[in-house]
């Protein structure tokens, strides 16, 4: 009850005498800083406001424009061709007074026009998209003219968000060409007679149908900010009632063959405080913006906003994204409690030192779970129905409201997991396997799936993160924690015995344990939920393949896109395993434009194809060295331009996807439509980019190499494959697929990746 008591400023007893008050001077000290902090804070977010709404200008560039029209005015004359006479006459002042007033008036339209006029030169120019399909080296003059506006219009140091207003809005593509590289797109996977029959279908559907569809998305392109983000996070995301555990979430992974400290409280001491220091940069919108590798082209930043303080919660229908402003502390997880620990005493960000101090006295505690506590966590591991209805009951008032808000409302959560993990032991690659597995789903209820994302922290000091995925995708999260990872290895460090640096202040507040009631019928629920959970996690079969015989370097030297070389690998690979194509979904983001998010890139093309057919042709004794070669080039140039129009806006899934729901919103039924969305992704993959390899010397400190992260298969009969490509020489795959499908092996297709 010490904590409690530091709580109230003051008390006051009354007396025959009157009203005796005691205060608690340092209770009321508490308080102060505190607001001076939430008013810092404030005092920012309106610099801030201020600073990116003039960008590309400055806010100092106000004056200058004052001083200009002044001098001009003084040197006898109008640069306002009247304007400024015109002003005075409304202005009830002296002849000096309405002439200096009138000046300033006319000069600060001038200011907003010169901002308005830059800002639309900036969006113009970011709205130049040739740029992406021209070949390394031979670049044309207009690109090379855009470059250099470009950087004239950057050249001022902007902030994490100066850039949202002049992305240009997602275009919506031509009904025709969509349909068009839907048919190129599933030529390879059909026979002859259904894809004449397909063919008639999208005909049928784009001189009927298709066409009044897409008046209705072209009238909301004209009026949302981004014509596919809104309903692709909504109906994708949020509106599934299955688990997002395995399903949605996913994963992201520790250093590969180095562990900072073997100190459980002092790992996690070290990335809370990394992990606060990120979110106080993007508070203050002090991190650069994401730029496209190697040029000064801005990626959207709107991502960045719902990173911390945010959870999703599940509704009967679908679920709800909520984020607050603010936190000053973290939930943790450990042996089947939870507690609330602040981060911020006074007003001041803890020390790592401290919050080891405090994360070392969850680990001290020995007191037990309350009855029906340790196992909570699986209710937003299950069905999200169920869950619903049990928040919605048991969890809308009382001590369990309290508690929940204190998960919900915390920055992120943290699971100080008992078990040790990584690539350790007399099986190193089988440990690696259930460290993938760990992260992916850990025990169904240890983790608070519902999260943004969350933080575990194992006993042997390994660390890694579970995400969820509906409010961002993955290179935002792994942005977050390339930088987590770096600082804690490189900027905040530990001592020679493995702790925590700095100094602790012994007199902090113990950590909170939060408080529950659970009832039998919850408990049941709760039951029921790890149930469903656990058969989903028991079913899913993860494999990390870390593959240092080649890399980046040596492909490139062979003037080939690592992406495409690694795409065409994975064709061969499932063409190997089984003895077919399928369709593949490779992520792309849209993030040159503003709101976006992602697009699909179909890897399976017809040039693929003919590669993989020539190279496995067993007619044929040899396979024909240079036709192969051939047509991989051919192969690659496809996948790359593939690419390059996904990341464009000329994709095929996403503009498909929202037709789809414009026809479900009139009501009729689109035969082509729906079977193009029942489609099944068998090979579903996704690249892991390294954004911030400034941050990692992998010259001085090879073994520092990220591991990446990986996800749960898409479709029950298939893969899910992430890859991260590190440094020159080494590519890390993460292969998942289920148990229950006897024709997916995990391990097996990274044998065929490797052969």
């Amino acid at each position: 009850m010490a904590e409690a008591h530091q709580a109230v400023a003051f008390q006051f007893t009354i007396t025959p005498e009157g009203i005796d008050l005691q205060l608690s001077y340092q209770a009321l000290n508490q308080i102060y800083l505190s607001g001076v902090r939430s008013w810092k804070k404030r005092v920012s977010r309106i610099r801030n406001r201020v600073i990116k709404g003039v960008y590309p200008a400055s806010p100092s560039s106000w004056l200058f424009v004052v001083i200009a029209i002044l001098a001009t005015m003084y040197m006898r004359s109008d640069p306002s061709m009247g304007l400024i006479a015109k002003i005075q006459q409304h202005l009830p002042l002296s002849a000096q007074g309405q002439t200096m007033l009138s000046a300033l008036v006319f000069s600060t339209l001038l200011w907003f026009s010169l901002i308005l006029a830059l800002r639309f030169c900036l969006k113009l120019l970011l709205s130049y998209h040739q740029w992406i399909f021209e070949q390394h080296g031979r670049i044309s003059n207009t690109t090379k003219v855009w470059v250099t506006l470009l950087r004239l219009l950057s050249s001022r140091k902007p902030l994490l968000y100066s850039y949202q207003t002049s992305l240009p809005h997602l275009p919506v593509p031509a009904i025709k060409d969509t349909l068009s590289r839907y048919l190129e797109s599933v030529r390879p996977l059909l026979t002859d007679p259904k894809f004449k029959r397909m063919t008639e279908l999208a005909n049928q559907f784009e001189s009927n149908l298709g066409n009044r569809l897409q008046r209705y998305l072209k009238l909301k392109a004209l009026w949302a900010t981004n014509y596919v983000s809104d309903w692709w996070e909504e109906y994708i995301y949020l509106r599934s009632r299955s688990p997002i555990m395995v399903n949605s979430n996913y994963y992201g992974m520790d250093f590969l063959y180095v562990t900072p400290t073997p100190v459980q409280a002092a790992r996690a001491g070290n990335t809370i405080t990394a992990l606060l220091l990120y979110r106080r940069k993007v508070n203050r919108e002090e991190l650069k913006p994401s730029r496209v590798p190697g040029t000064v082209i801005p990626l959207c930043a709107a991502q960045c906003e719902r990173m911390f303080n945010t959870t999703r919660t599940p509704g009967t229908e679908t679920d709800v994204l909520q984020h607050w402003q603010d936190s000053e502390f973290v939930a943790v997880y450990h042996k089947g409690r939870y507690f609330r620990l602040w981060v911020y005493r006074a007003g001041r960000l803890l020390s790592p030192r401290e919050i080891e101090y405090q994360v070392q006295r969850i680990l001290d505690d020995p007191s037990p779970p309350q009855p029906g506590e340790e196992k909570l966590g699986a209710l937003t591991a299950g069905d999200r129905i169920p869950w619903s209805q049990m928040r919605k009951q048991y969890f809308s008032s009382g001590v369990n409201k309290r508690s929940l808000d204190a998960i919900e409302r915390a920055a992120f959560f943290v699971t100080l997991d008992n078990e040790e993990q990584g690539m350790r032991g007399e099986d190193p690659a089988g440990n690696l396997d259930r460290y993938a597995k760990s992260l992916l789903h850990g025990k169904c209820y240890d983790r608070w799936f519902d999260k943004s994302f969350s933080i575990v922290i194992y006993k042997n000091g390994k660390s890694g993160l579970n995400a969820e995925h509906s409010w961002a995708d993955a290179p935002t999260v792994a942005h977050l924690w390339e930088y987590t990872l770096a600082t804690d290895a490189f900027q905040l460090g530990y001592t020679e015995d493995g702790h925590c640096k700095g100094e602790v202040d012994r007199s902090l507040p113990h950590p909170q344990r939060l408080l529950w009631d659970i009832p039998s019928e919850v408990q049941a629920q709760v039951h029921s939920s790890l149930a469903v959970a656990q058969a989903l996690a028991d079913d899913v079969d993860c494999h990390v393949f870390p593959f240092s015989e080649f890399g980046k370097g040596r492909i490139k030297k062979l003037r080939i896109s690592p992406d495409a070389f690694i795409q065409i690998g994975l064709q061969l690979a499932y063409y190997r395993d089984r003895g077919g194509f399928c369709l593949t979904y490779e992520a792309s983001m849209t993030r040159l434009f503003r709101e976006g998010r992602t697009e699909t890139v179909r890897s399976c093309s017809n040039e693929s194809c003919a590669f993989v057919k020539a190279l496995e042709d067993v007619g044929a004794q040899k396979p024909e060295e240079e036709q192969c070669r051939c047509l991989f080039k051919l192969a690659s140039e496809r996948h790359q331009n593939l690419y390059r129009m996904a990341m464009t806006g000329a994709g095929i899934d996403r503009h498909l996807f929202c037709l789809y729901v414009v026809s479900k919103y009139l009501g009729v039924e689109s035969p082509f439509l729906k079977e193009v969305l029942s489609e099944p992704w068998r090979l579903s993959t996704s690249q892991t980019p390294v954004q911030q390899i400034e941050l990692f010397d992998l010259k001085n400190h090879p073994d520092y190499i990220s591991l990446g992260g990986g996800f749960g298969p898409v479709a029950d009969d298939g893969y899910g494959v992430s890859y991260i490509i590190v440094g020159e020489d080494m590519i890390n795959f993460h292969v998942s697929s289920k148990y229950s499908c006897s024709e997916t092996v995990s391990k097996t297709s990274v044998t065929f990746i490797s052969v």
